[in-house]
């Protein structure tokens, strides 16, 4: 594993990838693998963010990265305010930046965020005091996501540099893809997107990735493979024909890991669409690291939490 650069972290935010440098993205690597441990401890409590209070802000559905900030807050010792939009006054027309500065009159210091509006995070960052955690907006990036599929690889093969990495499906309407691309290019993969042109962004050609739109003809070469999930409440139109034809061209089945690498390491963000993007068994079988990279998200949001909490406190 390559040691990051000895470098002070003096960002209050975390908005996205985008902006990152290599350095950045090991050092919060670094730090990720120093909380590890924790979850294995008979008391899985650490003071570091005592006395700090955290408010989950999330305007959209979650499930595994929500509860992942939840337990992370909690395994630093923070007070937690779990946010819904529906029992909010959201619900009755208040806007997102007066509720964040009513929620900051109580004493807030860190706000993650998710959003259906992409650079909402970055708006919110811009008008409190408080540190902003992007949790997934629009179509823009799910930076801690992103953190948590590479920190995974890396535990698996102690580097990114040099491996073949294939992104596969909705790309067009994937920030997890988009914060992908972000870290493991700059941490050296080269990154492949797979999927049917309907599917491609009308920017794809500006990304630094090459594009497949057959997972047939790249699958032998990917030392990863990464299984997107259809977003079909952001669809709009038929981009395929079928369900069982895109399945048929672009889903990870049994008989196509036949033909991959024996050691390839299946992902997948969640929530699966099992029998459409992935086989249960290969989904469930031995080159699959879906449950890790749900572990290893608390770590990342507790590292994320932890530094972003400390620039606060360095440039207050």
């Amino acid at each position: 594993m390559s040691k990051s650069k000895k470098i002070q972290w003096t960002r209050k935010h975390l908005i996205g990838l985008s902006d990152l440098s290599r350095e950045e993205i090991e050092f919060i690597l670094d730090t990720a693998k120093g909380f590890e441990e924790f979850s294995t401890r008979s008391i899985k409590k650490v003071p570091t963010l005592r006395g700090k209070v955290i408010v989950n802000m999330f305007f959209e559905d979650s499930t595994r990265t929500r509860n992942s900030f939840t337990l992370a807050a909690s395994r630093l010792s923070a007070d937690v305010i779990e946010f819904t939009k529906k029992s909010s006054s959201v619900s009755k027309g208040e806007t997102l930046i007066d509720t964040a500065r009513n929620l900051e009159a109580m004493g807030i210091d860190i706000v993650v965020i998710r959003h259906s509006a992409g650079g909402a995070p970055k708006l919110l960052s811009r008008s409190i005091n408080a540190c902003v955690v992007n949790a997934g907006d629009g179509f823009h990036e799910h930076p801690t996501q992103g953190l948590l599929d590479v920190y995974t690889i890396r535990q698996v093969r102690g580097s990114l540099d040099g491996l073949k990495i294939g992104i596969v499906g909705d790309i067009a309407h994937s920030r997890v893809a988009r914060s992908d691309i972000y870290a493991m290019t700059k941490l050296g993969a080269e990154v492949t997107l797979i999927g049917p042109p309907t599917l491609m962004p009308a920017s794809v050609r500006d990304l630094p990735v090459k594009v497949s739109y057959s997972l047939d003809d790249v699958i032998e070469e990917l030392d990863v493979i990464n299984m997107l999930r259809i977003q079909f409440e952001r669809l709009g139109g038929n981009p395929f024909p079928s369900v069982r034809e895109y399945s048929h061209y672009f889903g990870l089945t049994v008989d196509r890991m036949k033909r991959a690498k024996p050691d390839i390491i299946v992902m997948h963000p969640g929530p699966m669409n099992r029998g459409l993007e992935i086989e249960s068994e290969v989904a469930d079988g031995p080159n699959s690291v879906i449950l890790e990279q749900v572990a290893n998200g608390l770590a990342v949001r507790m590292a994320v939490l932890f530094l972003v909490n400390q620039a606060s406190t360095l440039t207050s």
